[in-house]
């Protein structure tokens, strides 16, 4: 047997059987994972950014088994199975890649990307053009999905340097409000900068999400350098200002400098 289908039973035997057995596993409902499936994607995002080859397979291995188990609720509802949860991939996959299952031509990723939009809309699985991006996604994430789903229908800048006059048009009009702008007025022009940002980051193939999170996190590392520092000079950061603290934090930028050198 194929080693990749004979996990995969193995899986589906063990969810079996904590189902059945395992008080925790029987009171679980599609509901109640709902919120530890987010989780556990998230926990998948972070190893991805950390590059963290081993963490990226065991998160894989939580999401698999999430699958699984909502499969196996689904079925004792008589809802769906698994079976059904594959073949309905696999039709959909072959569907909407007529360029490999038939005689489409796509000369590059981009041409794919808005056949698929436009197979999602002929087939009516959205209504709407962004009717496929959920509600409740990240205000960052959902804007750049707004935007990429606009795209595939046509509806997009011609060049990144139109993108970037845009940019400075939506910082224009953030310090005008916030000099002569009601509070509302200047949080809609923010929200329009950013709206904008994330569209440079899509034009320059920078994905919004990533880039912030990179420097949440970097932030991160830098600051409890700092707080060590300032422990070790035997003070609180209450008592310095900015400019000693400051001292600090090149010293972390210097310090993250030899380490990607070595």
């Amino acid at each position: 047997m194929d080693p990749r289908l004979a996990a995969f039973e193995r899986l589906l035997n063990i969810m079996d059987d904590l189902r059945e057995s395992c008080p925790w596993d029987r009171k679980q409902t599609l509901e109640s994972l709902r919120y530890l499936t987010i989780e556990e994607t998230y926990e998948l995002s972070d190893a991805i950014l950390e590059k963290d080859m081993n963490e990226i397979k065991k998160e894989l291995g939580d999401l698999m088994l999430h699958m699984v188990f909502y499969s196996k609720i689904a079925s004792e509802q008589n809802a769906f199975d698994i079976t059904d949860v594959l073949n309905g991939i696999c039709d959909k996959l072959v569907y909407r890649h007529p360029h490999i299952y038939g005689d489409v031509t796509a000369k590059d990723a981009e041409t794919v990307k808005n056949n698929w939009e436009k197979i999602k809309l002929k087939e009516g699985a959205n209504k709407t053009v962004l009717g496929g991006v959920p509600a409740s996604l990240p205000a960052m994430v959902k804007a750049y999905r707004i935007q990429e789903k606009a795209r595939g229908v046509g509806f997009d800048w011609d060049h990144v340097g139109q993108v970037w006059d845009k940019v400075q048009e939506e910082l224009s009009e953030l310090q005008y409000e916030k000099l002569n702008g009601t509070p509302e007025k200047i949080e809609d022009e923010f929200g329009d900068l950013l709206f904008a940002l994330i569209n440079y980051a899509r034009f320059i193939d920078v994905n919004p999400e990533d880039a912030l999170e990179r420097t949440n996190k970097k932030f991160i590392k830098r600051f409890n350098f700092i707080e060590k520092r300032v422990k070790e000079a035997g003070k609180s950061m209450h008592d310095m200002n900015l400019a000693e603290l400051d001292v600090f934090w090149n010293e972390a930028k210097a310090e993250e400098n030899r380490e990607s050198k070595n």
